[in-house]
């Protein structure tokens, strides 16, 4: 798999090993997101150890890491037999990184969990009594989020207050595709965002010289591919009883995404339905999103759920509902209706990637914005605004994946539509700013340069 991006991830873990005391991170996220191929990158030029657990039992796990110890120190005795117990595993490492620096991570820290189940505790005192005073630089890795916060994370965790820092890895951001697929233009790729969107297991599977179309029928409807089945899989990973959160999700990608909405669907108590969307939120499978106005988020009653995961999104809209034709081998038709609607549905996720390029922008014009999102109220809409709260300036965007060049007609909807947003109105002021995949007519060029108007063709930056 190819390295890509995750520069910010490397600079903190190499900060954390610059620090000649004993250090332990624990780094999750969830599976296939690139948690490994991050840890191997960091390592490579390090005295480290990398051992991955498995689903076996707690001494052949012990046997398992031994081996991997005695391979790195060429210890025979260790290589034959393995560990015959954790205190002799602490008192081996304490013994080889008092005066060295070494790095040993521990991949799949959850399977440890699921076979001993007081590992977490094994754990804590082992660092307490042998490892606080090394110079080990210790990394435990998991996939399962939810046992990692548990076991490592919170407050009553047998691990808490153990960790010098924590990574939990994010799924890469849309510009990440361009180390991919440098030959892609920004349609190729913003097809590939919106079907595989940024998990990097996933992207690896695309070809980037086949047609999206082909793309998915081969990698995503076809029955035996990984892929195909990828949802499901993660969400047995994630959760021992998956099918309630099977339900949530796909009321949400039917379009219910109004917590009522969500109620009514699902047959849920209020109660039960927010703990879930709670856990749902916290492993990144969906988010809520409110009004970029709005002054508390969390209170907002205007807050709407949307499938976080473009993959997600992808396999709920399309594959979900044509399991049935899909099992019987009636590819063909699942594969024109994905076609006629393609379209509309990229242009979806191209507000997503209109809202990262404003970002960026505002990082190198260090524009200090404090929110961004949408804003909606009944029956208006716009796409991006962005908030700078200290000079009460606010943003308005509008984003097009249209064929057609943007004119006046755009931007003067979108200042109408301004109007309408209470925040410090008359007392503020206002930026506009217009995304087009296909540029913009000559009219609306004029009128930008004469209203300041932020435009943004397809691959080139803001004008």
């Amino acid at each position: 798999m190819r390295f890509v991006d995750r520069q910010e991830e490397l600079e903190f873990l190499e900060a954390e090993y610059r620090q000649p005391s004993f250090r332990f991170i624990p780094l999750y996220g969830r599976r296939r997101v690139g948690k490994t191929r991050l840890v191997q990158e960091f390592i490579k030029d390090k005295p480290a150890i990398y051992f991955l657990a498995d689903t076996v039992s707690g001494q052949e796990q012990l046997k398992n890491l031994g081996r991997s110890v005695g391979e790195y120190f060429q210890d025979r005795i260790l290589i034959e037999g393995g560990f015959r117990d954790w205190e002799q595993f602490f008192r081996y490492i304490r013994e080889k990184s008092t005066d060295k620096r070494l790095v040993l991570a521990i991949d799949e820290f959850p399977y440890l969990v699921s076979a001993t189940r007081a590992i977490s505790s094994i754990f804590q005192k082992g660092i307490d009594t042998h490892l606080k005073d090394t110079r080990l630089f210790l990394i435990l890795l998991g996939s399962s989020i939810g046992m990692m916060e548990r076991e490592v994370l919170f407050s009553k965790a047998p691990l808490y207050g153990r960790r010098t820092g924590s990574l939990k890895i994010e799924e890469l951001k849309f510009r990440a595709l361009r180390g991919f697929f440098p030959e892609a233009d920004l349609k190729k790729r913003a097809a590939i965002y919106s079907t595989f969107g940024t998990i990097p297991a996933y992207l690896e599977q695309v070809r980037p010289h086949e047609s999206i179309l082909r793309n998915i029928s081969e990698l995503i409807l076809a029955r035996n591919t990984f892929l195909h089945n990828e949802v499901e899989f993660l969400l047995r990973e994630e959760f021992r009883e998956p099918r309630d959160y099977y339900v949530i999700l796909r009321a949400i990608a039917q379009g219910k995404r109004k917590l009522a909405e969500l109620i009514n669907d699902t047959g849920f108590d209020k109660a039960h339905l927010s703990r879930y969307l709670d856990i749902l939120r916290s492993l990144g499978f969906v988010e809520k999103e409110v009004p970029a106005t709005e002054k508390s988020p969390d209170k907002s009653r205007l807050g709407l759920y949307r499938l976080h995961d473009r993959f997600f999104s992808f396999w709920f809209k399309y594959v979900l509902p044509n399991r049935g034709r899909l099992e019987i081998g009636n590819a063909d038709y699942v594969l024109k209706q994905i076609q006629e609607t393609f379209d509309q549905h990229v242009g979806t996720a191209y507000e997503s990637i209109s809202r990262e390029t404003f970002l960026g922008m505002a990082r190198q014009k260090n524009i200090p914005v404090t929110s961004l999102g949408r804003w909606w109220s009944k029956n208006e809409e716009i796409d991006l605004v962005a908030l700078e709260e200290e000079s009460r300036t606010i943003w308005f965007g509008e984003c097009k994946w249209s064929g057609r060049k943007v004119g006046t007609d755009i931007f003067r909807n979108l200042r109408r539509k301004a109007g309408l947003v209470e925040w410090h109105a008359g007392k503020r002021k206002e930026r506009f700013i217009l995304f087009s995949r296909s540029g913009f007519t000559p009219s609306m060029l004029d009128e930008a340069k004469r209203e300041k108007v932020v435009l943004v063709e397809g691959e080139d930056g803001p004008r």
